[in-house]
């Protein structure tokens, strides 16, 4: 699972334009919506400001028990 570090992006929508299930939108910044990413990290690529990182399991245990 990837996240965006909110204090990193630029908002240049690149990550958007490369999301293959459309995971990415702004909402003010942008956000990757859990439920459509498949976790391909062509987002991550592409992104000039390396604003976007993968989210290591451990911390998503808690997502899993809601």
């Amino acid at each position: 699972m990837y996240i965006i570090l909110k204090d990193k992006c630029s908002s240049c929508g690149l990550c958007a334009d490369v999301c293959p299930t459309e995971a990415i939108s702004p909402v003010g910044v942008y956000i990757i919506k859990t439920e459509l990413c498949i976790s391909c990290g062509l987002c991550q690529e592409c992104c000039p400001s390396a604003a976007i990182v993968l989210r290591p399991f451990a911390a998503m245990s808690h997502l899993a028990q809601s």
